[in-house]
């Protein structure tokens, strides 16, 4: 995307910082803005910061140009915070704090590469720099797993993520044919059901799980996932599940909240910390559907992460916003923002990377519309399918015996 340039130019130094749950891309974003950066020379040093706000408050900081461009390049390819990451949500004290850090290191443009709560924080130490009279860009850079950032069509890292997913559940299913029974896969997702509804992509021949996909944004009965259990079961004598770890009940109480206790700075509970969900519903399926063999796992962390296992399209979006905060943030006709990616209408795959405020990213989620929600609450749609197969890519092709039998001998 074509930028334009300002004689409203700031010079100084760059930080950058990572924050949140980790991706298997969100190195392309950090290795995007460093190397987008080195092109500008309004950007003097560019300074990392060590697990985000912490490093900063702490001091711990790193000269990114002194990394090679092979070394860059070779991180970018690697999952995980390469700077480590943080859930920090900083006090007005610590946001002083932060200003004098940012004041000695004469740092005047800040990325912060995270989530709806990354946000959040870039939100919040703008608004104070603003108070401060402090002349500082501080400039968002979307990432998420979860997909639920608001003002994009999704977010990098949910690509990678769910195809995990989906060739989890491809295997998952082939295990479940193999040795019939019911397996229940606990997904991430705290408010939206975007990853867990991915595991619909495991799907080669009609009778192929999950059979069931159950979502944040549809109220969860046990007593109709046990009646929805035994259905598929009687059907076709197994049968596989995916739950995302945010089900919650016709309250909007999360499931998992009732046995997990523990919040992060942001207040948000730590879903993902157990795997009492998954036993619970096995447990529950168990007895209540006289069903012998039910497993459980919970995904967990495994999702975020895996080396190996990274969409390309994912990989080079991730790049490009990384690329994009740089070039907003030197505009000079914009002070603050966030990276927003967005699909052009019609049936060819093509997006753009918007400027967009912060405060219309921060904090709050989005959900899974209802045109991707099957009518039962318990699948996606066809529209769903469309929408995310050019994000995830090709998936592993697999093969079925025709199990042409042979007639008995007399």
């Amino acid at each position: 995307m074509a930028t334009k340039r300002s004689v409203n130019t700031l010079v100084g130094n760059m930080v950058i910082a990572q924050s949140g749950g980790p991706t298997a891309v969100i190195n392309q974003s950090l290795v995007g803005a460093i190397l987008e950066a080195k092109k500008h020379p309004e950007i003097r040093k560019i300074y990392g910061s060590l697990h985000g706000l912490k490093g900063l408050l702490e001091e711990r900081l790193c000269d990114l140009r002194k990394e090679t461009p092979a070394n860059l390049e070779l991180v970018a390819r690697t999952p995980s915070a390469a700077l480590g990451s943080v859930r920090k949500k900083p006090t007005p004290e610590e946001c002083a704090q932060i200003f004098q850090v940012l004041q000695k290191y004469d740092i005047r443009y800040f990325f912060y590469i995270g989530g709806n709560d990354s946000a959040e924080t870039t939100h919040i130490i703008n608004e104070e720099a603003r108070k401060a009279g402090f002349p500082i860009r501080c400039f968002h850079i979307c990432k998420t797993i979860d997909n639920d950032l608001r003002e994009n069509d999704h977010t990098p890292g949910y690509g990678s993520a769910a195809k995990f997913v989906a060739q989890a559940f491809m295997g998952d299913n082939l295990d479940n044919r193999s040795l019939p029974g019911v397996k229940i896969n606990v997904v991430m997702g705290r408010h939206a059901g975007f990853l867990t509804a991915a595991s619909a992509l495991a799907r080669v021949w009609p009778d192929d799980g999950p059979h069931l996909i159950y979502l944040p944004e549809r109220p969860f009965s046990m007593e109709k996932f046990v009646l929805d259990v035994q259905e598929v079961y009687a059907k076709y004598g197994r049968c596989v599940v995916a739950v995302s770890e945010g089900i919650a009940d016709e309250h909007g109480e999360p499931i998992a909240s009732k046995f997990i206790k523990e919040t992060d700075s942001h207040g948000n509970v730590q879903l993902s910390g157990s795997g009492a969900l998954g036993d619970l519903l096995a447990r529950e399926v168990k007895e209540k559907a006289k069903i012998s063999r039910v497993r459980a796992d919970t995904f967990g962390y495994l999702q975020r992460s895996f080396v190996g296992v990274v969409s390309e399209v994912d990989a080079r979006e991730a790049r490009q916003v990384g690329v994009m905060a740089i070039r907003f943030a030197t505009r000079g006709d914009v002070t603050s923002g966030s990276t927003a990616i967005r699909r052009a209408p019609g049936r060819a795959y093509k997006i753009s990377i918007e400027c967009v405020e912060l405060s219309k990213v921060a904090k709050e989620t989005r959900h899974m519309p209802d045109e991707f929600i099957a009518p039962s609450g318990h699948d996606v749609t066809q529209a769903f399918l469309e929408y995310v197969r050019p994000i995830v890519g090709e998936l592993p092709k697999i093969g079925r015996l025709k199990m042409v039998p042979v007639p008995k001998k007399d």
